[in-house]
């Protein structure tokens, strides 16, 4: 039997069972056993044969007592030791007296654990010295020979984790004591078979015996790469009774050549105090080669469990020098692909890299006096290979892969807005236009070095705006990389698809104003649900259009959110935007509420940006019975805008309300007001008369109109740039682009399109009735997938009568992000609770209004244009109260909050996110809960931005053989394998291949895990609370046995972006709770139960 280098291996009632059996022991005698296992008794050997050992106790410590009795003799410290093992187990540094009896205690109560026997010794501690051992073999008749040293320093808590042979950087003359005293201890011992004598070295080069360790030990392999010698063999060989001599176990002959290096990987995690990692080993594949040594059981698809340790395979590398093992040595590591569990492979890459270990001299404290050692997460290294220069991009390909398995398991969540019906088994990939394409027409100036944003960079703001006035021609914003796509396909359009058209719009639209390609919804959409992140689109796009002016859309106040925000929060919004390539702010207010509109302005400005004001259209100012929003309204509207500074004026139809007339009256009495002031008109094509209102607009004065490639232009994106430079052409109003030049650029976003199908709203037509409701184009498609996922698709009909029903009790108000989803989720509301507006005023008190609808008319977001409707804001608001106590905000909602602490923000995110920037910080700071969630997924699928849309979007299926593009010049064909079926957790075995090698990737199927029905409130049960519609449970008020009062807060609900507060119906108790955060729950599931008071 050969014991390995268990805890068995050093038993001396093990060993001796062996020899009753007639079972030959591969190791020491049963004697040298009893003498070398116990660390007492093996001192009192060291003491004997006169080698120098730590003052400590001859035999082992029973009680606190003894132990105090040596402490009163030595002093501190002292460092406590199991008597029968090693490993670590049952080892104590005593520093302070008070920890001696605890510590004491602990030590004792784990050797007892570990080894079946409590026993254990006292030394003197040695601070941060050496860790040498000599491996000795013996023959059992007093014969031995060294194979020179091992310096085992590099240590946590007591456990060697980098050991290296022979000790290269110890002085020759102490490196022969220690094997001479090695020697001597053994010989006089009649030592057989392998063993291992250690020392500690202090900085004085004085050394102490400390052990024997009498078996084979786990570091031995990087004896055997320096002496050539087959320990193990060696082992098996003078077991079956040959002599040293036999086995060639001469010392003459006997060398150390070279310098090897072992490093033990195991399956801990190093950042979370090395706790254990259990899981499937997704992959298992070693990096080979001269020089290298892996010795390990893994292997793909082996399950690891908490039951054993937590080593998986031992590297042991060899090399003529120290800097050419260490080199190897990390190389090894880096090409390791051991994925599926945690492992301390970052661990041991930063001790290889740390300056102090390749200076190749290190102690046992190296460790814990290095603590950064640990963390790698946001580390970088400074390695030759761009994929493995920080942990992030090491994982990134194992990430990806279990994406694409989880989603060919799981489909994606309802909450992404997929049609499922709509996802295709397509992976092809559509190629970007090239920039060769581009016709060269007289006359027009495709890529024209620097384009419009030269004369922006070169002259300013104002020098830009005088520009655009003395243009002759009509100018473009082009909306395809933001409102086309939020208006047509629910803001899905990932960064990567931008991506590839940039390079050729950037040269087919150098004659543009500006593209609008940031900010609005895009930026929550981003990380809520596309799981990339918002600045890094900027960034990249930026990168790639440097001649074309970039434009986004602030929500003045609100910034890119859907609430108030610290000024202090805006104004270092917009001047990260500007620094990360954003050129022009288009501000708006969504009630057109002044105060709000200053704060954005005054920010972009700050930021140095071009402010573009907006003006927000609605009602028909060439309709007098039309309304409170007259001509005169907006006249008076863009008179203060002027006085504030912008560089220009927009007005901005959200839904397509812009009449030709209308905007011909509307543009003629600006320009009249107004002449030096640019001029810029958006509207939307919901009504099909968009095309018509901008020719309209720009022949009564528009300096600027805005249109989407046709791909995604018409219904409720705005009008088509092809039939916009169409009939243009050849007139004073050339937008300088040719329908030829925009033709490949077009295909290409006509290809892109069919992917995005999924998330196309159905509208296969214009809708005439937006004069009537109002709805905004950027709404439109979001409002029929929300009435959708709340069960209201089948009455889309009534969901736009009740928009136009809601916009009318709120006041008549403009409608634009974030007022329009007031309006939005007051009509959704109405539907479901089948509501007309008559019942809505007479039941105002008691109705649990969405909070969007609360949180207006305490005017959260602004004053709307003409005040707030009464008697509905007064009855709405009886029982509900700011925190502060006040029925409603007084002025701007954010001048009175404090200043956002950046510094303290950042100082709470690092611990979870190290490497989080200060772009995160500010995108935590205006979504904290979309930037977690967002950050939790990266976590577990890494990066998915990186994923080509076909792959994002479309699930695998068996068979199905992909290319997936890590990185330029970086691509692995992946083949779907199998799904397993799911066992009894609904965990499934899903098997890839990835260049043909199998990884095998463990994910739970959602669709087995039991779900069972709730409990429905019954009507005619007043103290039954009941959900009002489908959604999350975010928040729950109370607790059973809680005494409210009626209109208190119960739970808040939570439904697409729609958090509603559940209020109390009644004044008593809550005798049941059937909710808590987090729990999903369907129209009328029993939240709670009231026992009403009488």
């Amino acid at each position: 039997i050969h014991p390995g280098y268990g805890f068995l291996s050093e038993s001396p009632a093990f060993a001796q069972a062996c020899q009753d059996a007639g079972i030959t022991f591969v190791g020491p005698t049963v004697a040298n056993l009893k003498t070398f296992a116990d660390k007492t008794t093996a001192r009192v050997a060291a003491i004997a044969a006169g080698v120098p050992v730590v003052p400590g106790t001859d035999e082992p410590v029973i009680s606190v007592a003894k132990a105090q009795e040596f402490v009163d003799e030595y002093g501190l410290p002292v460092i406590i030791k199991a008597a029968m093992g090693g490993g670590g187990k049952g080892m104590r540094v005593v520093r302070k007296i008070s920890d001696l009896a605890p510590f004491f205690e602990s030590a004792s109560s784990e050797a007892k654990a570990a080894f079946g026997d409590g026993s254990v010794f006292l030394e003197r501690y040695v601070e941060r010295p050496r860790h040498i051992e000599v491996q000795i073999i013996g023959d059992g008749k007093g014969n031995a020979v060294h194979l020179w040293e091992r310096d085992c320093s590099v240590q946590r808590r007591y456990q060697k984790v980098i050991e290296i042979a022979p000790a290269w950087s110890l002085d020759m003359a102490l490196r022969k004591q220690l094997h001479a005293d090695a020697l001597r201890l053994m010989k006089g011992a009649n030592y057989l078979n392998a063993g291992t004598v250690e020392f500690l070295v202090d900085a004085e080069g004085r050394y102490y015996f400390i052990e024997v360790n009498p078996r084979i030990q786990v570091e031995h392999t990087v004896t055997e790469e320096v002496t050539g010698i087959d320990l193990v063999q060696a082992q098996m060989r003078i077991a079956s009774g040959a002599s040293l001599e036999d086995v060639g176990l001469v010392q003459d002959r006997i060398s150390a050549r070279g310098i090897a290096v072992q490093c033990r990987v195991t399956t801990e995690n190093p950042e979370r105090n090395f706790a254990p990692d259990t899981g499937t080993l997704s992959v298992y594949r070693h990096s080979a080669g001269y020089g290298m040594r892996q010795d390990g059981i893994g292997y793909s698809g082996m399950t690891v469990t908490p039951y054993y340790d937590s080593l998986l395979v031992k590297y042991t590398a060899r090399g003529a020098t120290w800097e050419e093992v260490n080199r190897r040595m990390r190389r090894a590591l880096q090409e390791a692909r051991i994925r599926g569990v945690q492992t301390n492979i970052p661990f041991l890459l930063n001790v290889l890299t740390h300056p102090t270990f390749e200076k190749g001299i290190v102690t046992t404290g190296f460790i814990d006096d290095h603590p950064e050692l640990t963390k790698f997460t946001g580390r970088k290294w400074d390695f030759a290979s761009a994929s493995q220069t920080d942990m992030e991009k090491v994982l990134q390909v194992e990430k990806l892969i279990r994406y694409m398995a989880n989603l060919a398991v799981n489909g994606h969540p309802s909450e992404l807005g997929a049609n499922p019906a709509r996802l295709t088994n397509s992976h092809a990939a559509v190629p970007a236009p090239s920039t060769h394409l581009l016709p060269k027409e007289e006359g027009v100036i495709h890529g024209k070095p620097g384009g419009w944003r030269k004369i922006l960079l070169e002259q300013g703001p104002d020098g830009y705006a005088k520009a655009v006035r003395e243009h002759k021609g009509l100018l473009i914003m082009d909306t395809t990389w933001r409102d086309a796509h939020q208006s047509l396909l629910a803001t899905r359009m990932r960064t990567a698809d931008i991506v590839k058209a940039a390079p050729y719009t950037n040269a087919a639209l150098s004659n543009a104003f500006s593209l609008e390609m940031w900010g609005g919804a895009t930026f929550d959409v981003a990380m809520r649900f596309l799981h990339e992140s918002p600045w890094t689109r900027l960034e990249k796009l930026r990168a790639l259009t440097p001649d074309v002016p970039f434009q986004m859309l602030l929500r003045g106040a609100n910034a890119v959110g859907y609430t108030n925000y610290p000024d202090n929060l805006v104004y270092k919004f917009c001047k990260e935007a500007k620094d990360a390539g954003i050129d022009i702010f288009r501000v708006f207010d969504s009630l057109n509420y002044i105060d709000n509109l200053k704060l954005g302005i005054e920010a972009a400005k700050a930021a140095g940006g071009f402010v573009e004001a907006a003006i927000c259209y609605t009602g028909d100012i060439s309709d007098p019975k039309k309304g409170k929003y007259t001509l005169d309204y907006y006249l008076d509207y863009a008179k203060q805008l002027a006085e504030l500074g912008v560089h220009s004026i927009a007005i901005k139809d959200m839904a397509g309300l812009l009449k030709p007339r209308a905007a011909t009256m509307l543009v003629s009495a600006l320009r009249k007001e107004l002449p030096d002031m640019p001029i810029h008109v958006h509207t939307h094509d919901t009504a099909g008369s968009g095309l018509a209102s901008m020719l309209a607009a720009a022949e009564a004065g528009a300096d600027i109109v805005d249109v989407a490639i046709d791909a995604l232009s018409g219904l409720t994106s705005q009008p088509s740039m092809g039939a916009l430079a169409a009939v243009t052409q050849g007139t004073d109003l050339s937008i300088g682009v040719t329908v030829d030049a925009l033709e490949p650029l077009n295909a290409y976003w006509e290809q892109v399109r069919t992917m995005y199908a999924p998330f196309e709203s159905g509208q296969l037509s214009g809708s005439s009735d937006v004069y009537k409701n109002e709805i905004p184009g950027g709404q439109y498609t979001n409002l029929l997938f929300q009435a959708s996922q709340l069960g209201l698709g089948d009455r889309w009909v009534e969901v736009k009568r009740k928009y136009a029903q809601a916009n009318l009790l709120l006041g008549d108000i403009p409608k634009v992000t974030p007022s329009s989803k007031v309006v939005g989720d007051l009509a959704q509301f109405m539907v479901a609770q089948k509501l007309e507006p008559d019942q809505v005023l007479s039941q105002a008190e008691s109705l649990a209004f969405p909070d969007s609808v609360v949180s207006y008319l305490q005017g959260a977001i602004g004053v709307p244009p003409g005040g707030f409707p009464e008697p509905l804001r007064s009855k709405v608001l009886a029982g509900r109260a700011l925190p502060d106590g006040s029925k409603m905000y007084a002025g701007r909602p954010g001048a009175t909050m404090p200043d956002y602490d950046f510094e303290s923000a950042k100082a709470a995110l690092l611990p979870k996110y190290p490497s989080i920037s200060d772009q995160d910080v500010l995108a935590y700071a205006l979504y904290p809960q979309v930037f977690r969630d967002w950050q939790d997924h990266r976590a577990v699928y890494g990066d998915v931005g990186e994923l080509a849309t076909e792959l994002f979007l479309n699930p695998m299926a068996v068979g199905d053989e992909v290319e997936l593009q890590a990185a330029e010049g970086r691509s692995f064909i992946v083949k779907l394998v199998s799904k397993g079926e799911p066992d009894e957790n609904g965990l499934r075995e899903v098997i890839m291949e990835l260049n043909g090698e199998r990884w095998f990737v463990p994910v739970t199927d959602t669709s087995v895990v039991s779900t069972s029905k709730r409990e429905k409130a019954p009507s005619d049960d007043r103290g039954s609370v009941g959900a009002p519609m489908p959604g999350v449970v975010v928040d729950v008020k109370v607790k059973a046995g809680d005494e409210i009062r009626e209109g208190e807060p119960l739970v808040v609900l939570s439904a697409m972006k729609m958090e509603t507060v559940i209020p109390a119906p009644a004044s008593g108790t809550i005798s049941r709770l059937l909710v808590t955060a987090g729990d999903k729950v369907e129209g009328n599931d029993l939240l709670a139960q009231i026992n009403i008071v009488k």
